[in-house]
């Protein structure tokens, strides 16, 4: 298996563990998956064929911000809605809907 293939199947685990109504950020995805610095990995992964099987909408910016253009911002601020997640502005409101993941929890 290669670097990229398990590093992007250590993605899918930390993404599938995030339940509806939550979200997570790139950076703390990446750092679950045990690879800390690879927020822009995590980025490049959600816009793969692959991506479109996984709850990819739960995952935002810091701060709550959309920044994936799989789909298109209204199509994931649509999903999260529909998950039961709130807003302030056009911003996740992070303070409720942000999933705890803890760091290196998935093995390599």
């Amino acid at each position: 298996m290669s670097r990229s293939s398990a590093r992007d199947e250590a993605f899918e685990r930390v993404i599938r563990s995030i339940p509806a109504g939550k979200v997570s950020t790139y950076g703390k995805v990446a750092a679950a998956a045990g690879y800390p610095l690879y927020h822009r990995a995590v980025a490049r992964f959600l816009q793969t064929k692959a991506a479109l099987l996984l709850p990819w909408h739960r995952i935002v910016g810091a701060g709550g911000a959309i920044k994936l253009r799989l789909a298109g911002e209204e199509e994931q601020r649509f999903r999260l809605r529909l998950d039961g997640v709130t807003f302030r502005g056009k911003l996740v409101n992070m303070a409720d809907h942000e999933h705890t993941l803890i760091t290196k929890l998935f093995d390599r």
